[in-house]
């Protein structure tokens, strides 16, 4: 990435990151079989194919878990549902809802953005007696498996349990054997992440922003950390005793410093990076700058892990959320 500064509108991630011996993505139980969710996905020359995925959902969850501990730490206000890992955040706050009961949704929105930088960033609905939507800057596509470059392994696990016709009289009772079968997954998973930068603290009714361009920047930093923390550390089910082994990270990060998206194509096309600086000339070449500079957009690839993090620095410490006019 060149050492250009200054106001970004919108970055887009597209990567392939391989995962060993994970069990992220399973979807339930079934008897004594752990199951692994799958999808099926069409390839660049329309051919389908089932392979195994981790969920938009799944990843986002694992941001907003970032992202809370980022904003504790930056000293971000937070609604106190927030402040309780609460998934419904600022809507379960009955103070705020009786305050905003008779507000407009431009006003109820301010309010929103000034009390709570989580709900301002991962989005919330409101429905107790109003429809007022917060969609939110940060965007997940499945993380899917390549096709081909995806395996799952089931492996017996045995836990030892009390005979069941001695649990009931609060006896231990003998010890049995409780048999189940647990998945593993390893290979190589399409990633796509899109942040809307520019709407970080903005108002999507009035079209302004409640909030000074340093509190903006302060959160856009705590939300780019955070995406950089779900990829370096993907939290998810077992856990305790299958620590996803992170081999190797490749891709693209967009930028757009103007009004225009960040390129984005899925890295289940092999010349994925290829169409990206193509798609980002074309752009070039039609969207004006108000700045005066050539490029509205540019990308810049990343070979490893490593090389992402720096990248991520770079973005973090040397720009700021784009202010819409």
């Amino acid at each position: 990435m060149s050492e250009q500064t200054g106001p970004i509108y919108a970055i887009s991630i597209c990567g392939r990151l391989t995962l060993d011996l994970h069990a992220l993505n399973n979807e339930g139980t079934e008897g004594n079989q752990m199951l692994t969710r799958q999808v099926t996905i069409a390839d660049a020359e329309g051919k389908l194919h089932t392979v195994n995925a981790i969920s938009g959902d799944m990843l986002k969850h694992m941001q907003a878990e970032h992202l809370f501990q980022a904003a504790l730490t930056d000293e971000l206000p937070m609604c106190e549902p927030c402040r309780l890992m609460d998934p419904n955040r600022i809507a379960a706050d009955k103070e705020f809802i009786k305050h905003v009961a008779s507000m407009s949704d431009s006003d109820v929105t301010n309010v929103m953005l000034e009390r709570c930088a989580v709900t301002d960033m991962e989005g919330i609905l409101l429905t107790e007696k109003r429809s007022t939507a917060r969609n939110s800057v940060v965007e997940f596509g499945w993380m899917v498996g390549l096709p081909e470059k995806v395996h799952t392994e089931s492996f017996i696990h045995l836990k030892r349990v009390a005979d069941a016709g001695q649990q009931g009289k609060g006896e231990a009772g003998n010890l049995g054997q409780n048999l189940f079968h647990r998945p593993a997954s390893s290979g190589q998973y399409a990633v796509v992440v899109h942040i809307e930068a520019a709407r970080i603290g903005f108002n999507d009714f009035s079209r302004k922003s409640p909030l000074s361009p340093d509190q903006r920047t302060r959160r856009y930093k705590a939300l780019l950390k955070s995406v950089l923390f779900t990829l370096l550390e993907p939290n998810g089910a077992q856990r305790n005793t299958q620590l996803p082994h992170i081999v190797a990270f490749e891709g693209v990060i967009s930028l757009a410093t103007a009004a225009c998206p960040a390129p984005t194509v899925s890295p289940i096309a092999d010349d994925y990076r290829e169409q990206i600086e193509q798609v980002c000339r074309a752009v070039n070449a039609i969207v004006d700058t108000s700045d005066g500079s050539t490029q509205a957009v540019w990308s810049t690839s990343f070979s490893n892990l490593s090389a992402f993090a720096s990248e991520m620095q770079h973005l973090i410490t040397g720009y700021a959320p784009y202010l819409q006019k």
